[in-house]
């Protein structure tokens, strides 16, 4: 499901993928597709692939398809694999991760998924 909120749009700092999670770049203004569970994440990229240097677009409110990394359960909070994808989070003892928001529907990898979008930092415990 994929009911934007507000979408702003970057400078792509490197090449990001279609409905991956997005990250802030080095620069005010620029985006980077995600790489970890500990990137300051702040968006999905939309279903247009973008080139590095190149205006991506970011939604950054509202539910937004995003690819799923591996297996998720609805009502999870999500946070970034290596590529980008969504995946849950499930920060070690004492650890803080940042999630991008909650899972909207079940889901295996390389699914299409949901996530409501509702950035935060959470702590294993």
């Amino acid at each position: 499901m994929h009911i934007p909120g507000l979408t702003n749009a970057f400078l792509a700092g490197a090449a990001i993928a279609a409905r991956r999670i997005t990250k802030h770049g080095a620069a005010d203004g620029e985006a980077l597709q995600a790489a970890a569970a500990t990137d300051a994440l702040n968006g999905i990229s939309t279903d247009i692939p973008t080139a590095a240097g190149m205006t991506v677009d970011v939604t950054r409110s509202g539910l937004a398809a995003v690819e799923y990394g591996g297996a998720v359960a609805a009502g999870q909070p999500l946070t970034a694999d290596a590529q980008g994808r969504a995946v849950a989070a499930a920060p070690a003892a004492g650890a803080n991760v940042r999630i991008i928001g909650f899972a909207e529907v079940s889901g295996v990898l390389g699914d299409i998924g949901s996530v409501w979008i509702a950035p935060g930092v959470i702590q294993g415990a």
